[in-house]
């Protein structure tokens, strides 16, 4: 055997204690969702991932590899996050509710902190169609979007742990509901008119509330779709005054809990 066969075995079998060292990384990951399940204790924890960087720039401060290693740590973790989402889940979580409650920031927080595909329906109609949700409603019609809606719900029920944010209307059409029940927990976030008012009085994107930017028209409207919305749903969020982070830990933890 010449050194450079040699040199090649020594790499093998870096590569072998490499794989086993990552294996039981990802074993302990799946450990600590299942005592944090089993013990009412917080399941996101963005702070602690601060913790592990901050404890992996102290071990690499000084080594010549300094800049590999941590790209390669960026990985590890990305990884971790897909482990615990797997873990507390093994279905898509779907947001419903009036627009303004939130659905889209606290949809794409939790697709980065569960590392999971995050999918924006009304984005995704206004790709698909190219053109805005607006000019959709001026050219076709509520009920040609609408349509749209649906037909990209059985598209989405075809993946598994996805983020999907969906759009104020999704949770009025029954036959919308039972595709999301195929394969997901459907999420309802509330909010109060008054927060709501707040939220929205900038956007020119909400065709319904063309005209009718005030508290006693969005009260109006949210008491009707409520009882959908509520039927629809299989846990509750208020999101009045609520860190995003908060939200997404209690929507975790009554998903994993059962509530």
């Amino acid at each position: 055997m010449n050194q450079l066969e040699e040199i090649r075995q020594r790499l093998d079998l870096c590569d072998k204690k490499i794989v086993s060292v990552l294996e039981e990384r990802m074993d302990i990951i799946k450990e600590i969702m299942v005592y944090k399940k089993e013990n009412g204790l917080p399941i996101l924890q963005p702070e602690q991932e601060k913790h592990q960087r901050k404890m992996l720039m102290t071990h690499v401060s000084e080594n010549t590899y300094k800049n590999e290693i941590l790209d390669i740590f960026a990985y590890i973790l990305e990884n971790s996050r897909r482990i615990q989402a797997r873990t507390l889940f093994t279905h898509n979580i779907l947001l419903i509710g009036f627009m303004g409650v939130g659905k889209s920031t606290v949809s794409s927080y939790l697709s980065k902190i569960l590392a999971s595909p995050y999918v924006e329906m009304d984005q995704e109609i206004v790709d698909k169609e190219g053109m805005s949700i607006n000019k959709i409603f001026e050219e076709y019609g509520e009920t040609y979007f609408r349509n749209c809606e649906t037909n990209l719900l059985i598209e989405l029920q075809k993946g598994n742990n996805q983020i999907i944010s969906c759009g104020g209307g999704v949770a009025m059409r029954d036959e919308n509901v039972a595709e999301m029940k195929k394969n997901g927990k459907v999420v309802l976030l509330t909010a109060s008119p008054e927060v709501i008012l707040e939220r929205v009085k900038d956007s020119d994107e909400r065709p319904l509330l063309r005209g009718h930017k005030n508290t006693e028209y969005i009260s109006k409207l949210m008491e009707e779709r409520r009882p959908k919305y509520e039927a629809a749903a299989d846990v509750i969020v208020n999101t009045d005054h609520k860190r995003v982070e908060e939200i997404a830990e209690e929507i975790v933890v009554k998903l994993t809990r059962g509530e």
